[in-house]
């Protein structure tokens, strides 16, 4: 059966995998397990209790961090032709009170940490009529308790649902510019599940660490993790990240690049007589096979370090305006480097070097930005991605660079900055790196790694970087070579999915 709606993926899963264990998570001091019915009955609930309020139809913000109540009032939105709009929790409030009245929304449900931010509602977003607190220690006067309104709409709800209608309204954070409303429709997420192809078996363990709000996690961590009919345990805090390891024993893991090079530093200085069998069990909890790396460039060495330890790493590529993922690697098809090979049903082409894509999972459209959605949406429905890219002969792709960040020398030479930017991070000493023109100089700033440093006896780090900067230099031709190095003490300013941010 063909996947066209979110809806029909829940009614699957729970035909399927009923009985099985879909989300398994931390109440207290205990582990909470939810089978797939029980997702399905409970989500049906809070369509239900939209209906009740009159919502359905209307915007509902969700606001707060991952959890299995976050998760079944997305499916509960967005099933009952609702439109779901994810929020970033660890914004300050003036900001989500804007996106909020951007978003038209209509009711807010929040949990325990967005208390301030929800007594503040009612002042600064006029139009919010409904307050809905995930957990009841969050309840504000005059509105309503989740757990309360799941145990009192009980029941079955199975309205029709029309694919090609806005379901999700999800902000891009970019690291440039006002954040955009991406629209995207049952149908563009169900088949972004559909055709991302990944071999795993129903019952693996899997471990949701990502924000949740974020279109990678959602779409690839959470429903199609669903859609295999995965057990997903939910890390509740980064803090509590190594000790879930250890509690969950997860199997596969979505991770971004900046997750990936911290365990990567814990792994580096380890003792190497001490077997990588052991060292494996405990940091990654004994079962961990596979990581599928998204959101950023991630060094292609990182990929063979960790094979060492048992642990394959499957990079893909993507953006929240295809739903999100565009292509990946899999257990079958992979080349260390590429960002894997195009989902079927997205079409490919190159304009100038740029990546443009074409097919079911394209958004709709930016909420209310007509003229953005022009720019980046052309007549003919191709999404121009700003990514510099290419193809090679077995069909996988690669990434370049950003259009938008390129150099162009007075000479006409141009230069992609990430391009630099990745051969230098390759060194452990660099943290962090960025590349930019600076009047007649290319310039490099970098943020080393003092950790890195000090276990190795480097006391002249600003001599040791340049050391770097001129080793990069040999192999360059002229007009790329690094001419400028400023150094920097704090770590650069990101946004929300840890990109940093260029001005």
């Amino acid at each position: 059966m063909a996947l066209n709606t979110i809806r029909d993926i829940v009614v699957n899963c729970a035909k399927s995998y009923g009985d099985m264990t879909a989300f398994r998570f931390i109440s207290g001091k205990e582990l909470k397990d939810k089978t797939y019915s029980e997702l399905k009955a409970e989500s049906e609930a809070v369509s239900r209790m939209l209906d009740k309020f009159e919502l359905t139809g209307k915007h509902i913000a969700l606001i707060g961090a991952s959890s299995y109540e976050w998760i079944v009032s997305y499916l509960g939105i967005v099933d009952s032709g609702s439109v779901a709009v994810p929020l970033d929790s660890s914004l300050p409030p003036a900001e989500l009170y804007e996106l909020i009245n951007r978003a038209d929304v209509s009711a807010v449900i929040y949990d325990k940490t967005q208390k301030a931010m929800a007594d503040g509602i009612s002042e600064n977003c006029p139009e919010v009529k409904y307050m809905i607190a995930m957990q009841d220690n969050a309840l504000l006067e005059g509105g309503y308790s989740l757990t309360s309104l799941i145990d009192e709409c009980m029941g079955c709800y199975d309205e029709e649902i029309d694919p090609d209608k806005m379901c999700t309204l999800m902000y891009t954070s970019g690291t440039t510019g006002k954040s955009k409303g991406v629209m995207l429709s049952h149908r563009n997420l169900a088949q972004n599940v559909e055709n991302c192809v990944v071999f795993i078996d129903p019952g693996k363990v899997s471990m949701s660490v990502l924000p949740i709000h974020h279109s990678y996690c959602l779409t690839a961590g959470v429903l199609k993790s669903m859609s295999l009919g995965s057990c997903i345990c939910i890390n509740d805090t980064m803090m509590h990240f190594a000790r879930n390891l250890q509690r969950f024993k997860p199997e596969i893991m979505l991770l971004v690049p900046l997750i990936i090079e911290t365990i990567y530093g814990q792994l580096r200085d380890v003792d190497p007589n001490i077997p990588k069998e052991m060292i494996a069990q405990k940091v990654f909890g004994g079962n961990l096979k596979i990581i599928f790396s998204g959101g950023a460039y991630l060094n292609p060495d990182l990929v063979d370090f960790f094979a060492e330890y048992g642990v394959s790493i499957m990079q893909g590529y993507g953006m929240t305006e295809c739903s999100p993922v565009i292509s990946t690697n899999n257990q079958v098809y992979a080349k260390t480097g590429s960002i894997g090979k195009p989902l079927a049903n997205c079409e490919i082409k190159f304009v100038d070097e740029e990546i443009c894509v074409k097919g079911s999972s394209v958004m709709l459209g930016y909420y209310k930005m007509p003229e953005e959605t022009a720019e980046a949406l052309d007549e003919d429905g191709w999404l121009h991605t700003g990514d510099l890219g290419c193809m090679d002969d077995d069909g996988f792709l690669y990434i370049t660079g950003r259009k938008k960040n390129l150099i162009i020398l007075s000479n006409g030479e141009n230069i992609s900055p990430e391009e630099l930017e990745n051969a230098i991070s390759k060194h452990d000493l660099v943290k962090e790196v960025l590349v930019r023109e600076n009047g007649q100089n290319i310039e490099a700033e970098i943020f080393p790694d003092a950790e890195y440093a000090e276990a190795h006896g480097i006391t002249d780090i600003n001599k040791s970087l340049q050391d770097i900067i001129d080793d990069f230099n040999k192999d360059m031709p002229l007009y790329k070579r690094i001419t400028s190095l400023k150094i920097r003490d704090v770590e650069f300013e990101k946004n929300t999915t840890k990109k940093i941010k260029r001005f």
